[in-house]
């Protein structure tokens, strides 16, 4: 049975965001996801203010990243929100993205390879064991927790290119693939099907991470999802864009208005083939039916991702009355 997520970005008070994870809580949402940006309120901060105040939904990290804090760091506060939460707590993880490691002065080096490393030495530490890693990318000798780890934590990779899904299945419980396309969810979860038998393992988690807006007012819906798809435009890959028919210099010129700040000028530059490539958005008829689309596909877990909608609030009871009791 299809579970359904909710992802929050931490750019409103704390408060705010506890006031809407209640909300979520009481809506039947199954998880609540918080992203993980230097430029927004701290995310394991905000998990521990949405562990205090809900009691059976599951909170996790959507999601960190293994260039700005290292393993052991990720793993210590996991651990503690697990113990905080009475065993709530998921991790995500993923390569995080070129333009944010870029303003760090980060390189983005060896993805795969980081990835790998990082869920590795995360696995030892959480399950209690003395860590001595001698990787490529991390360098560890004897670490360890100097408390029990509650509870198993699972641990779920960003993914969506084939190489880095396959890796998520190697080494994760679960697979965010960052895509709300049909098309999109459909090409990854063969990728993981063939790297599950490859593997011999028989199941992952399977997370489709979608950019979602709905509203009774169709156009809102839109205007709304067009502020996350013209950021998604901007970094997608040439053979993405070609994929869903989206010109090139298109993407270039909402990218170059995003670099000079004209972020309002790029917003007004996505068009609904953008739209409709990298996003569910529209009323509630619409987003039921494309959701019903990507059930179809086998997917666990659907996450209504930023920005959710004009109005969250609104549009965490639409998901509810209109998606998670209808389909």
């Amino acid at each position: 049975m299809v579970s359904y997520g909710v992802e929050f970005v931490p750019y409103k008070k704390i408060e705010k965001l506890v006031e809407t994870s209640l909300l979520a809580e009481k809506s039947g949402f199954n998880n609540i996801w918080v992203t993980d940006h230097y430029n927004n309120r701290n995310t394991y901060v905000t998990l521990s203010a949405i562990a205090s105040a809900t009691k059976t939904i599951k909170i996790g990290v959507g999601v960190t990243n293994p260039y700005v804090i290292h393993p052991l760091w990720t793993a210590s506060a996991a651990a503690t929100l697990n113990e905080y939460s009475n065993g709530r707590m998921i991790l995500g993880i993923g390569a995080g993205d070129k333009a944010t490691l870029a303003t760090l002065g980060i390189k983005f080096h060896k993805p795969l390879t980081t990835i790998r490393e990082a869920v590795l030495i995360i696995r030892k530490l959480l399950a209690g064991e003395p860590v001595s890693f001698n990787g490529k990318i991390f360098k560890v000798k004897g670490a360890r927790l100097n408390y029990k780890v509650k509870a198993p934590i699972p641990i779920y990779i960003g993914a969506q290119g084939p190489k880095m899904l396959k890796t998520a299945v190697e080494v994760g419980d679960g697979v965010l693939i960052n895509a709300s396309n049909p098309r999109d969810i459909e090409d990854a979860t063969k990728v993981i099907k063939e790297a599950l038998k490859e593997k011999g393992k028989e199941k992952v988690d399977v997370v489709t991470y979608t950019s979602f807006s709905i509203s009774e007012n169709y156009e809102k819906a839109k205007e709304k999802a067009a502020e996350v798809v013209s950021f998604i435009v901007a970094g997608s890959p040439p053979q993405l864009l070609e994929k869903h028919g989206i010109p090139l210099e298109k993407a270039e010129e909402i990218k170059e208005k995003i670099v000079k700040g004209k972020i309002p000028e790029a917003f007004k530059s996505v068009t609904d083939e953008m739209i409709e490539a990298f996003s569910i958005a529209g009323t509630p008829e619409i987003c039921r039916e494309k959701v019903k689309s990507l059930i179809k596909l086998g997917v666990d877990q659907i996450v209504a991702g930023s920005p959710i909608g004009p109005s969250v609030k609104e549009a965490i009871n639409l998901f509810q009355s209109e998606i998670i009791e209808k389909t």
